[in-house]
């Protein structure tokens, strides 16, 4: 496959590609990619939603490359801030662990197994010492976390902001540093933490990842994400009626989105 169709492959469905140039340099060398995409096992059943990144995967390891399926159950354990007005309360390691071997059940429904490679972000982070967490904690400033639009919004506002949350986006980039990556996946709302992976990953002295971003899938209302809490979500051990109906009470409108984002089929018309 030339560049022109791999690259129409990784844009399709994307918001956005950072930096493009970058990533047509690393497409250049014409090897495998390091593509890494988390997962914090927060609730015990992957989602429609989710299967928006993981398609993702499938369509590039079917090009060839090395997925890097992160479940994070260490950062699981902090809790992801993104896009929380308030703190959000961690999981406890038994809930990790039974949500992490949940995830794993149901991720193969769509990867390869036998070309995933499935990592834990505690392999690492909970072999680091408490001065190595202190040296990768010097590596950012208290200014630039406050460039995050929710730490800003809820520092504005007098919301308090836990310490142990400005650990959450450092970890997550050196998560990229730890496995190497020459590309990582997430939603639109984690774009802070991708680039902090970068970051770090520049100060490694590596050559840093790109980022792919993609949007967050709207639930069966139209309206807001897609999400167990908001009952609004496609689950992947749903019963295959119950999945049939879910989709047929989508809008039309939603629907050409629901096809972009959750199928392989093709857009052309």
């Amino acid at each position: 496959m030339n560049i022109e169709n791999t690259l129409a492959v990784f844009e399709r469905g994307t918001d956005e590609i950072l930096p493009l140039d970058e990533l047509k340099k690393k497409l250049a060398k014409n090897k495998p990619l390091r593509i890494k995409a988390g997962f914090d096992p927060t609730a015990p059943d992957l989602h429609l939603g989710h299967t928006v990144l993981i398609n993702k995967l499938k369509q590039l390891q079917d090009l060839g490359h090395e997925i890097l399926f992160l479940i994070g159950d260490f950062t699981g354990m902090i809790g992801d801030p993104t896009g929380k007005s308030a703190t959000r309360p961690p999981l406890t390691q038994e809930q990790v662990i039974e949500n992490s071997q949940t995830y794993q059940d149901q991720v193969f429904k769509i990867l390869d197994k036998e070309k995933t490679t499935v990592v834990f972000n505690s392999e690492w982070m909970g072999k680091m010492s408490s001065a190595q967490m202190i040296q990768l904690a010097s590596q950012q400033t208290v200014a630039r976390m406050l460039e995050r639009d929710d730490f800003s919004k809820r520092y504005k506002s007098g919301k308090s902001i836990s310490i142990h949350e400005f650990l959450y986006p450092l970890i997550q980039g050196y998560d990229s540093v730890a496995l190497e990556s020459d590309i990582e996946l997430g939603g639109t709302d984690q774009k802070f933490n991708l680039l902090m992976g970068r970051e770090l990953q520049k100060q490694a002295g590596m050559e840093p990842q790109v980022i792919l971003t993609m949007p967050i899938l709207e639930g069966l209302d139209g309206v807001q994400k897609m999400s167990k809490s908001l009952d609004n979500y496609i689950g992947i051990d749903d019963a295959p009626n119950d999945m049939f109906g879910k989709i047929m009470s989508i809008s039309d409108k939603l629907m050409w989105r629901y096809l972009e984002l959750l199928s392989f089929e093709s857009l052309k018309t």
